[in-house]
């Protein structure tokens, strides 16, 4: 039972650790942050104890086999069956599946994607926002409820064939799990070549370096797109405020639009807008207002995380050119213009000099053949006789010695490997950078939520995969056996007869086509062929694109080089000025003072800035209005649950 605590322990953890360096606490809705620690808790928590649910069966299947033999003698036997470490009851499994599957699908279906379009919403009330958050996902179920009534229609009008709640449930499970499998093949085929591909890659020098120069380069034309585009839903905005007059009833909608935009901002619209030329001559309508409050909402979100991953970005280029300069000299590792210290001098140079290599080509290597394995066991999974799927091999091997540890072990470490293919995949295609986890609080909502939706909907058919390849499942072997308690609540994959005659043969196909396209950077190119730059070797457009990102790395490097002398300049000054030790009271210098060393240094964090910070830190600091979400702008108050972020 303390192995169950233990990984419910965990899973809570860990998805607490994944929001605070992903999402932003104090500035997210309360229901965000709790949504998604219900979701990425209950997806974790299932991949944490699948291994348990498979040690249990097989001590079933053990105590069945025993009793089997001494059925004619009326004997129990079981005392050639050892029992598993941290074993259960048997009524804890199915209790447990039910809550964390159907807690995980009200999740995905309903409330997330209602919260995420009422995040979206331009409406200036509660109730507006959920009319709007309805009508967006209007069409969204409508497509749904059409797809499962046909479904519905199709069975109920097979003969021999009765609906009850029961099956409906059977059904709504398995086709909301065959929805998931789909979608991992498509994400497993492409990262069972990609992983090891590019951790052999990072393990070459130089290579990183390369791709990083080209990520700056793309980066730099989101930034100014984002910056553009901020810049004219900002002008339509200052047009629209000198059209309404203070005194009629849309002014405050409008109000509650600037208190949302830094003033620099403002005021560069308004050096673009001159009083009189706004381009209209009406008072917009409530429904203008909202749809240019989405705009706006929209504009600064982009233009945030854009200038925070361009910080980040070139932050990670000026690490990596320190590295190459290392590696020319001897311990400890030196510095130039990059803040990463994380470590000791010295170990920082074994490790990026010397370890860091050999330890990614070995790591590459694993999960290669961890991913021959998976490619292989899906080609061969449905043969039952003889055994072909490799999963299943180890498994038989180690029920016929009781050998309960390591079959949890490699359960868990294949799991774990087929998540972070399937969930780094998601993140690495970005969804057109709509959807993107960026670390050190960069996150917006409607990112951490899309990732909870996922997760909830990736995580039960990948389990319902593994365990199909370790032959766990009847429906799958074509034998009669005592399943885990997860398949039995889960169901399987075979009520509808399209997918019980087809999925054995199509689906890994279509794995190993995938894998294939994957291996020949067919992707990639027929990317590159559309106009979608992509990062390949010996490629002209990317040779450019790196010689475009190390340009402006050492424009930015000298822009820095300069604000460091100034610094330094300054500091001389306070020196002298202050004559003594103590945190410096200038006000226009409140971040720079001593460390613990006496040294004088600028103490301002470089990570995890706010909104108002990263856009401070480019247009000026803002004098008129201070942007802060977390709290009302008219009031000290902390927001509420339901006010506009």
């Amino acid at each position: 039972m303390y192995l169950l605590a233990f990984a419910i322990c965990f899973a809570f953890i860990l998805s607490i650790g994944f929001l605070y360096r992903y999402g932003n606490i104090p500035r997210q809705h309360p229901m965000v942050s709790v949504s998604v620690v219900i979701a990425w808790s209950f997806s974790f928590l299932i991949v944490f104890t699948i291994p348990l649910d498979i040690t249990a069966t097989v001590y079933r299947q053990c105590i069945a086999t025993n009793n089997s033999t001494a059925e004619n003698s009326n004997i129990t036997n079981t005392s050639n069956c050892q029992q598993p470490w941290g074993m259960v009851s048997d009524d804890v499994f199915p209790n447990l599946w039910r809550i964390i599957y159907w807690s995980s699908q009200f999740l995905t279906w309903i409330i997330l994607p209602l919260m995420q379009s009422y995040l979206k919403a331009g409406d200036f009330n509660f109730r507006g926002k959920l009319r709007s958050a309805l009508i967006d996902n209007a069409i969204y179920y409508g497509t749904y409820l059409f797809i499962c009534g046909v479904l519905l229609i199709y069975i109920a009008l097979k003969p021999g064939v009765y609906l009850d709640w029961p099956k409906l449930k059977a059904i709504a499970s398995s086709a909301s799990n065959t929805w998931g499998l789909f979608l991992l093949v498509l994400l497993l085929g492409y990262a069972l070549v990609e992983v090891p591909r590019s951790l052999f890659n990072n393990s070459k020098a130089g290579f990183t370096l390369q791709h990083a120069y080209f990520k700056l380069s793309k980066l730099s034309s989101d930034k100014a797109e984002a910056e553009e585009n901020c810049e004219d839903v900002l002008e339509s905005l200052q047009s629209l405020s000198l059209i309404v007059p203070l005194n009629h009833e849309l002014r405050p909608c409008v109000e509650e639009i600037l208190r949302k935009v830094p003033s620099e901002l403002m005021e560069k619209a308004k050096r673009s807008v001159r009083s009189g030329e706004s381009g209209a001559n009406s008072v917009p309508s409530e429904k203008a207002l909202i749809r240019l409050h989405r705009q706006v909402i929209k504009s600064l979100q982009v233009l945030q995380r854009t200038e925070a991953l361009w910080n980040v970005q070139v932050e990670k280029i000026l690490y990596l050119e320190d590295v190459e300069m290392n590696f020319l000299s001897s311990p400890p590792f030196r510095h130039e213009l990059s803040s990463k210290r994380n470590c000791h001098p010295t170990f920082q140079w074994y490790w990026e000099c010397v370890i860091k290599s050999p330890f990614l080509k070995v790591l590459a290597a694993t999960t290669a053949i961890m991913s021959i394995m998976v490619v292989w066991s899906e080609l061969t999974f449905f043969s039952s006789s003889p055994v072909l799927s490799i999963f299943a091999r180890i498994l038989n091997i180690a029920r016929q010695s009781y050998d309960f540890v390591t079959i949890e072990i490699f359960s868990m470490a294949t799991l774990c490997y087929l998540c972070y293919c399937a969930y780094s995949t998601i993140f690495r295609i970005k969804f057109l950078n709509l959807y993107y986890l960026a670390p050190h609080h960069q996150t917006n909502e409607h990112s951490l939520i899309f990732s909870g939706m996922l997760l909830c909907r990736l995580t039960p058919p990948m389990c319902l995969n593994f365990l199909g390849l370790m032959h766990m499942d009847s429906h799958i072997i074509r034998q009669r056996i005592q399943e885990t308690y997860y398949t039995q609540i889960m169901g399987h994959m075979d009520v509808l007869g399209i997918i019980a005659n087809g999925f054995n043969i199509y689906f890994p196909m279509l794995m190993v086509a995938i894998c294939a396209a994957t291996w020949f950077s067919l992707g990639s190119r027929i990317l590159n062929a559309l106009g979608f730059q992509q990062f390949m070797a010996n490629d002209e457009i990317s040779s450019e694109l790196v010689n475009e990102g190390r340009d402006l790395i050492m424009r930015e490097k000298r822009k820095k080089q300069r604000n460091q002398n100034a610094t330094t300049r300054r500091d001389f000054q306070l020196r002298e000025n202050v004559g003594g030790r103590g945190l410096l009271k200038d006000s226009s210098t409140s971040n720079v003072g001593y460390n613990t060393n006496g040294n004088m240094e600028d103490l301002s964090p470089e990570y995890g800035r706010t909104l108002t910070q990263e856009i401070n830190a480019r247009f000026g600091i803002s004098t008129d209005v201070n942007f802060r979400p977390d709290f009302d702008d008219n009031t000290s108050r902390p927001r509420n649950i339901f006010d506009d972020v």
